[in-house]
Formats: structure tokens, sequence, C-alpha cells
């Protein structure tokens, strides 16, 4: 996959991903438009779907909210890469089907609106921009398999035809 890059520091928490104030609805769609809305205002009108979001450390601190990931997977964006993940949006983040790529080098180099292309499968980010390649542990087969299929319960439905 590839796309831009919108760059974030670190410690982005949910309530930046998904303002508290929209937690009313659990309808995609309508969280996707309120994405990272307190972080830029303007993102989601910007954003393409394709986009990455780069962050620091600690990306998707704060609640343990599903919305978080599901408001970004929403709003079109094909990966998070970040130096490191707050455990529960990253098990979120594979519960819904958003990948995501822990690659403290890519997170720090990689600018906001760099071009880059990612290879999930064997944890590979090229940023077309520079020209620089940098390394991410690609996630285990089942795992790979999970945000394959949309998420762990389309995952689920998916074996239970099998």
């Amino acid at each position: 996959m590839q796309g831009h890059t919108w760059k974030f520091g670190n410690n982005i928490d949910t309530d930046l991903i998904i303002p508290a104030r929209y937690l009313n609805t659990s309808d995609p769609k309508e969280l996707a438009q309120h994405a990272m809305e307190d972080a830029d205002p303007e993102w989601f009108k910007k954003m393409k779907a394709g986009d990455f979001i780069v962050g620091g450390e600690n990306f998707g601190c704060g609640s343990s909210r599903e919305h978080a990931p599901m408001a970004l997977k929403a709003a079109g964006v094909s990966a998070v890469i970040a130096k490191s993940f707050a455990r529960i949006f990253y098990r979120n983040a594979i519960n819904i089907g958003l990948p995501i790529l822990e690659s403290p080098a890519a997170a720090e180099e990689i600018k906001g609106g760099d071009e880059i292309e990612v290879n999930l499968a064997v944890g590979k980010i090229k940023d077309l921009s520079s020209g620089k390649e940098y390394k991410a542990q690609p996630f285990p087969e089942f795992m790979q398999a999970i945000i394959n299929a949309g998420g762990l319960i389309n995952y689920i439905k998916a074996k239970r035809k099998s």
C-alpha cells in the first residue's frame, strides 16, 4: 500500500484520536469525520483514503475505547506507524483490522507529507520521498489473517464458515 503521511507527536491519546464528545455514536462513518479533530481540526478534510499516520511514542494512550482505531480506519487510514503503541490501542487496532507498525527509526525520520510504501507481510516501510527504507516487526500469520479479514469478528465469522 502507498500513500502520504500525517505526522503527530508523542503520547497521542484516544481523546485526541476521537474526542469523548463524539462517543455517543458507534457509527464508524460519523466517528471518521471527527478523527484527529482536537490535534488538527482540518485533518479529516485534508487527508485522503490510503494515507498513513506516523506517531511518536505511546500512540493511543489513554482510555481503552475501541472508537479510536475504528475512527482512523473508517477515515481511510491505511496504517499507523509509531515508535510505540499503548497496549490497549494495539489490541483494539488488531481487533478492528487497523494495521499498525512499530518502527522507531521510521517514526523519527519520516516527515509529514512524505509518500511512503508499506508491505505489512514483511514489515517493510519505504519512504519514497527520501528513498530510505525501514523495518518493522511483521505480525505473526494469525494476526495478519485477522487484519486481512477486516478485524476479529470478521475473522471468527469466516473461520466458522470454513
